[in-house]
């Protein structure tokens, strides 16, 4: 079943309970988000989104119009890699089975980069049953909105623009 509103969603969605977003250190993470976060995106923005918050998001369109994500990124990119900000886990990969031109157009059509199941990383992310998405580490990154194509994951570009880990 698709949906949200303490339901369950269907495979491939991996579900989490609320004890991943339970207090820690910073907010929800251990961590405050990196400080060189990809595309431009701004630290304090990240930080609050990230780690302080359970239902906001950056505001609509604040990918296209406050970073460089469409200056920096193109079809010739390839699949993009995009990291937890607090972790630098690798959460989504896209575009994968769409082109480059659909990811962007959906997710302007959105407001918020809009990611499906394919390109979703999912040992490092969680569906809380009310449709929170986040990280295995706390972050929160968007929401689940289930469309007439599937599932649809609206996501704050802010909180996945980490860099790489390194670290174990």
């Amino acid at each position: 079943m698709l949906g949200g509103g303490g339901s369950k969603f269907s495979p491939p969605v991996v579900m989490g309970d609320e004890s991943i977003m339970s207090p820690k250190e910073h907010g929800t993470s251990n961590t405050p988000v990196q400080q060189n976060l990809r595309w431009g995106c701004d630290f304090e923005t990240a930080d609050r989104i990230c780690n302080f918050n359970r239902h906001y998001a950056e505001f609509s369109g604040y990918w296209e119009a406050r970073t460089s994500f469409l200056k920096d990124e193109s079809a010739a990119s390839g699949e993009i890699e995009f990291f937890d900000s607090n972790s630098g886990k690798p959460l989504f990969i896209a575009p994968k089975n769409r082109s480059f031109e659909d990811f962007v157009k959906e997710s302007k059509n959105h407001g918020w980069p809009s990611f499906r199941d394919d390109e979703v990383v999912w040992d490092n992310v969680r569906i809380l049953p009310n449709g929170e998405a986040i990280s295995v580490d706390g972050t929160h990154l968007g929401h689940n909105l289930p469309d007439r194509k599937g599932n649809r994951y609206c996501i704050n570009l802010v909180s996945v623009a980490g860099q790489l880990s390194t670290s174990k």
